[in-house]
């Protein structure tokens, strides 16, 4: 069922045909609010028009659910979405990178969005399966269109997961972009969201969210520090450079402030250090990294713009 995943429910399929009763209706009342989630008033309609058979409400329930998504999407499609999150999934040599955005930062708050991240996320991190490669690092971008298109392995597609998202949240959202890495060899992932919550003891398989993200492929003979992995992910997310750099082909910036090589880069964690100085210290070689800020303007932004500008100058 489409909204199981992103709305963090475990369901069974019991048929349960209850005796006429107010405690059987009751229970019957409570049984289905637990397994759906919908509303009181919603469920008891359900079990009205299906003779108290919770089996057959909870399946009216959820056609009514896609119904009235796909109503409130095309009522609200027009409305701008500024706010959002970005999301970070690392799970072994497979990482992604998703940006999904609403009306406001009180919805961008809300688990129900948090979990629709980790659905879409753990959907584009799916992608990854299917492709293989001889080299070292493999990576895809996805733009808004070619996420809506994405099949689901719970069925339907990301656009139609998305209409249920918006009836459930009441207000318009969107799947803006998305990145997936996949590398082999002796290549390693990892990743971090900003600002990152201070429970979590583990990132492997942990869709993480913020404004920020941030996705590293490295190499190491034996580095398994994670808050150093994490320092280099802040790095990048906090300091946006350019390029990693490379020793003997680019120079340092005459102003720190102004540098956009990450190895000539001031360590955020260490200002005595160049991040360069701290990945020669630890036998690190970073290969390649991408970061995403929700809200920032993309290449194609940039470029649908430059056209626009052109169009009207002419």
């Amino acid at each position: 069922m489409l909204l199981q995943k992103f709305f963090g429910r475990a369901f069974h399929t019991t048929r349960l045909v209850y005796a006429a009763g107010a405690g059987l209706e009751k229970s019957a009342l409570s049984a289905l609010r637990k397994k759906t989630g919908y509303t009181f008033a919603n469920c008891k309609k359900a079990l009205e028009l299906h003779n108290n058979d919770i089996s057959q409400a909870e399946k009216w329930l959820h056609q009514q659910a896609q119904s009235m998504g796909w109503s409130k999407a095309t009522k609200v499609a027009d409305r701008v979405t500024t706010q959002g999150l970005v999301g970070v999934l690392i799970n072994g040599n497979r990482g992604a990178m998703v940006e999904l955005n609403c009306e406001t930062d009180f919805v961008a708050r809300n688990d129900t969005f948090k979990r629709f991240v980790d659905h879409v996320s753990r959907i584009v991190l799916h992608y990854t399966d299917r492709t293989e490669f001889d080299g070292d690092i493999w990576k895809l971008g996805f733009d808004a269109e070619a996420l809506k298109n994405l099949e689901t392995p719970q069925g339907g597609s990301l656009a139609d997961h998305l209409a249920l998202l918006i009836g459930a949240i009441g207000e318009n959202a969107s799947i803006r972009r998305a990145l997936c890495f996949k590398v082999n060899n002796d290549l390693m992932l990892t990743g971090y969201a900003h600002p990152a919550p201070t429970n979590i003891t583990t990132t492997q398989n942990v869709t993480q969210v913020g404004k920020y993200g941030a996705i590293v492929a490295f190499r190491a003979s034996d580095f398994d520090d994670l808050e150093v992995q994490k320092g280099i992910c802040q790095q990048i997310v906090g300091m946006k450079p350019v390029k990693i750099g490379e020793y003997g082909k680019d120079t340092p910036a005459e102003n720190k402030d102004d540098e956009t090589c990450l190895i000539y880069q001031e360590y955020l964690l260490d200002a005595d250090k160049t991040v360069g100085e701290v990945l020669k210290e630890r036998g690190v070689d970073i290969i390649d990294y991408h970061r995403f800020e929700c809200g920032e303007p993309t290449k194609r932004d940039l470029k649908e713009l430059l056209q626009a500008q052109q169009l009207n100058n002419n």
